[in-house]
């Protein structure tokens, strides 16, 4: 039986993918007008001792990360990975939709300046895929969106670990240590059953301080506060689905936005076709188009024919292969690692511009081969 909160943010998730769609159609068109000088600089305008956009990167997508972290706590405790059979398929789902695009990537890359940009083609973004998804209706059985959910919040999972072990420079200890003893305080709390969130929400705060100061990526700080915050039954009443809750809309409709728009500011010269044949544009593309759909399908595969996990009834190899294909759909936090990875502008642009490209064509081939698949009858 799906929760009421599951299918919350189901619908939450695909309206935030129409509206990054829509947000991104109209930073590039500003980007690329008239009045271009004057929006490109808008994301530029110092607010404190840094510009909007690093406020937009660094603090208000930790909230975003907060909001998958207390996703993925709800589907460790009650849901699809709760049951460790159930779990194992897109778990290795993931490690594969992982694995092979990060792979193609460094077989183009490896030894280049170029090759840290290896975790841009790992990254799925929940929101696209989700929207995508929803476009065929009822035909879409309830198992196919869990599997996709899932597989995307653990991709997510990934994601943040190489955030953290992948592209963390320099570490200042002292600010480190300041941060993880803030969430060892905050697990005391949770033992102690304290479940009033100011006393998580402030400490949190705090933490960012320390982590945004640390070396470490402050983003990490989302999670690690997500699962300090107290689960308990799960229920309506619970301190992590208040906060989950309140959290959808905002971060649906507000920080996803405000990201798309400020990291879509791209100016695109009359040559920008010919980046299209650089090594690290193409293995963000072979990535992304091919290596997600294989390495998620493949995984997948593998896991039930070694009886490593276990195929649910209602879903067919086609259909796993049709989400396989919208797992290609980066964006979001393959836009995010770009900016990580790199230090170029023109390495940026041209990365964010194949993650559309790529995103877009990973999006098209799956909505045009569940829609032939699922048009046939209900799988």
């Amino acid at each position: 039986m799906i929760t009421k909160l599951f299918k919350d943010f189901i619908e939450n998730e695909k309206a935030a993918g129409f509206l990054l769609i829509i947000c991104t159609i109209i930073s590039l068109s500003l980007s690329n007008s008239a009045i271009s000088e004057s929006y490109l600089h808008l994301w530029h305008t110092q607010i404190g001792s840094q510009p909007l956009e690093y406020w937009i990167n660094d603090g208000l997508m930790t909230i975003f990360f907060l909001m998958i972290g207390l996703e993925l706590e709800r589907e460790v405790y009650i849901g699809e990975l709760s049951n460790i059979k159930n779990a194992l398929l897109p778990i290795s789902a993931a490690v594969g939709g992982m694995i092979v695009p990060a792979g193609l990537y460094l077989l183009l890359n490896h030894g280049t300046i170029t090759q840290s940009g290896a975790g841009i083609p790992m990254a799925t973004d929940i929101a696209f895929a989700l929207g995508i998804l929803s476009l065929l209706g009822n035909k879409v059985p309830v198992s196919l969106k869990i599997f996709l959910t899932a597989l995307a919040v653990i991709d997510d999972l990934g994601a943040i670990l190489i955030i953290a072990f992948f592209y963390t420079k320099t570490i200042v200890w002292n600010n480190l240590l300041i941060s993880l003893a803030i969430f060892v305080f905050l697990l005391v709390l949770n033992r102690l059953r304290v479940r009033n969130l100011i006393p998580y929400l402030i400490s949190g705060i705090v933490m960012w301080y320390f982590m945004l100061n640390s070396g470490v990526h402050a983003t990490i700080t989302g999670v690690l506060l997500a699962f300090a915050i107290p689960f308990g039954s799960g229920d309506r009443k619970s301190t992590s689905y208040i906060l989950q809750h309140f959290l959808h809309k905002p971060v649906a409709y507000l920080i996803l936005p405000l990201f798309a728009l400020a990291n879509t500011a791209i100016v695109i010269n009359s040559d920008w076709h010919f980046m299209l044949g650089q090594s690290y544009t193409l293995g963000i593309a072979l990535g992304l188009i091919v290596g997600k759909p294989v390495g998620i399908w493949l995984f997948s595969f593998l896991s039930v024919k070694l009886k490593i996990s276990k195929h649910p009834k209602d879903l067919n190899w086609k259909s796993v292969l049709g989400v396989s294909f919208l797992g290609g759909i980066g964006f979001t936090m393959s836009i995010f690692i770009t900016l990580l990875a790199f230090t170029d502008k023109e390495h940026i642009d041209n990365s964010k511009i194949m993650i559309l490209l790529s995103s877009l064509i990973a999006a098209a081939i799956g909505l045009l081969y569940l829609k032939s698949i699922l048009k046939k009858r209900r799988i």
